[in-house]
């Protein structure tokens, strides 16, 4: 058996040490023995998400590398119309945002542009990559209960531009590798 060395196997023995860890935990709050939630929308990722430094250089490369024309870019709305909350408090945060559709999944690009916002704190990090994996969730609530429970807190969340639906960051990536994005869109608004 040939064993890692190096930040690799560091890594993956602190992974491992925080589960092992957490375990005696969640037995004895009972959540071993309870059924924690699982939303069938955390079985088909939706998004892969890229933070970038100039949205329109990276959009262009991809577009040219997938043969597909570039995608539009639009600015979102100020976080405070969005209601936009980092790490628990309200935030201006805005993104530039660009998507490309492959199929099932979209590759989702984001250039942060000012405030505190999960996509700044990534890109200040780690430098351009992939932030997060979306997952279009069919109850919100529980699945925001279930990951909590399993000891991932809020990162970062807000409503979607056109105000219907919402979309909430879980703090995910030490634990994971990448931080999981909850999408959820309200029930269509009957006609009056």
């Amino acid at each position: 058996m040939v064993r890692a060395r190096g930040p690799r196997r560091s890594r993956y023995h602190r992974r491992m040490k925080r589960i092992v860890w957490m375990l005696p935990l969640l037995a004895a709050c009972g959540l071993a023995q309870q059924e924690i939630y699982r939303d069938p929308g955390l079985k088909t990722v939706v998004q892969v998400a890229i933070v970038c430094k100039d949205i329109e250089a990276t959009t262009r490369r991809w577009a040219e590398l997938l043969g597909v024309e570039p995608p539009a870019i639009r600015m979102t709305r100020p976080g405070r119309e969005v209601k936009l909350i980092y790490r628990g408090r309200p935030s201006d945060g805005r993104v530039k945002l660009a998507f490309i559709r492959l199929g099932q999944v979209s590759l989702e690009f984001l250039e942060p542009v000012g405030g505190e916002t999960s996509w700044a704190e990534f890109l200040e990090k780690y430098g351009e990559g992939v932030q997060h994996l979306g997952f279009q969730v069919k109850d919100l609530d529980r699945s925001l209960d279930a990951l909590k429970r399993l000891g991932f807190a809020e990162l970062h969340r807000g409503r979607y531009d056109s105000d219907n639906g919402t979309y909430v960051y879980m703090d995910t990536k030490d634990a994971l590798g990448v931080t999981i994005e909850l999408l959820h869109s309200d029930p269509p608004r009957k006609a009056q």
